[in-house]
């Protein structure tokens, strides 16, 4: 008789929607979204206290699917800003959740993802999980480094999903991820550009600090001097400078919409400026990704295309007309951020791989 499946509860909250899966070993037995109305988040003063909006959310989406709360074996929520982390399942405890309650962490509504599996597994008496969190840091020391001793360049990226597709990639092309050189990129309304070499994200540009390309909502990297000219201008507050580089910036602040699909409705249309606007954001993304070949010492095995302006043929023509010759690109477009916390949770269940404690940090420098 077949052993009955591992059933996994995923919660991934996003900025302005929540998504839940229940995996039964590694397929979706159920999934189901919500997406929340700007006037409906904006009478929350702060993210946690759209807390049990979303946990009710999770709650009646179980009880709907008919899959009884009780058959769950563990539960896995996304997770935000916290301390600098090996890759890897880690165990949701009292420490974690501490630091995902923090005002840095709770700047942004992934880190409700893990609150709540903390909550639903102490309910049910289950282990809680949170998988790859944006603060993965495997970055080699000569890319932490900067010019000024105050500022260090942090490891902070779409790590869950980033990984997610390299390992993809590698299964699908009969190679070990753990012997591989892959660039992979991000396209959300944040950018991020990392360099994988043997199983390690050995260098990555820090989209939450305004680094590498602009984005459909973030600003990019900008001229040192000019933005220390315009916080001391006096026509903005410190919170105004970081809205325009975090959420109002990129082809937000160009073209006045976030939204690529209604940029290329404008060229088609003969917008020539909003054509010179998505050129130059693809031209910014070939630029990072040749600088993440030069961290991999030029040898490049594969570059991944991720992640929502993946959908688009048109940009991806554009970078892939930039970068083809340095290596073959693969795309896969969107996110497949559900099944890879389901992946993790169900290699620590089964024996495949360990779960790994916070606060127990053991990545060795890599030279």
């Amino acid at each position: 008789m077949a052993e009955p499946a591992v059933r996994i509860l995923v919660i991934n909250p996003g900025s302005t929607s929540t998504k839940i899966g229940i995996y039964e070993n590694l397929t979706c037995a159920f999934n189901k979204t919500v997406r929340y109305h700007h006037a409906e988040l904006e009478s929350y003063t702060s993210i946690m206290e759209q807390k049990e909006l979303r946990r009710a959310f999770v709650l009646n989406s179980v009880q709907e699917s008919g899959i009884p709360m009780t058959s769950l074996q563990a539960v896995v929520g996304r997770c935000g800003m916290v301390k600098p982390l090996e890759s890897g399942t880690y165990l949701l405890d009292e420490h974690l959740v501490h630091d995902l309650t923090s005002e840095e962490s709770m700047r942004h509504a992934s880190s409700l993802g893990g609150v709540i599996a903390y909550e639903i597994g102490r309910q049910l008496s289950i282990p809680a999980y949170v998988v790859d969190p944006v603060t993965i840091d495997e970055m080699i020391p000569q890319a932490r480094l900067t010019g000024i001793k105050a500022i260090a360049r942090r490891s902070i990226f779409h790590a869950l999903n980033s990984k997610y597709v390299a390992k993809r990639f590698c299964r699908e092309n009969q190679k070990r991820y753990e012997e591989s050189r892959l660039i992979v990129v991000h396209l959300g309304g944040g950018i991020s550009v990392s360099a994988h070499r043997n199983g390690r994200t050995i260098d990555v540009n820090d989209a939450s600090a305004g680094d590498g390309p602009f984005g459909p909502e973030r600003a990019g990297g900008l001229p040192v001097s000019a933005v220390v000219e315009l916080c001391f201008s006096g026509l903005y507050t410190k919170e105004t400078i970081f809205t325009q580089i975090m959420s109002k910036g990129g082809m937000q602040m160009l073209l006045g919409t976030n939204d690529l699909r209604e940029a290329e409705k404008r060229i088609d249309q003969g917008d020539d400026y909003a054509q010179l606007v998505v050129e130059a954001m693809a031209y910014q993304v070939s630029k990072q990704i040749g600088a993440m070949a030069a961290a991999l010492e030029g040898e490049v095995e594969g570059i991944v295309l991720t992640g929502g302006l993946a959908f688009s043929r048109r940009f991806v023509q554009l970078i892939e007309q930039r970068v083809r010759k340095m290596a073959p690109v693969t795309v896969y477009p969107g996110e497949d951020e559900l099944q890879a916390m389901a992946e993790g949770a169900f290699a620590v269940l089964t024996g495949r791989e360990q779960v790994k404690h916070y606060g127990v940090r053991e990545i060795e420098n890599v030279r």
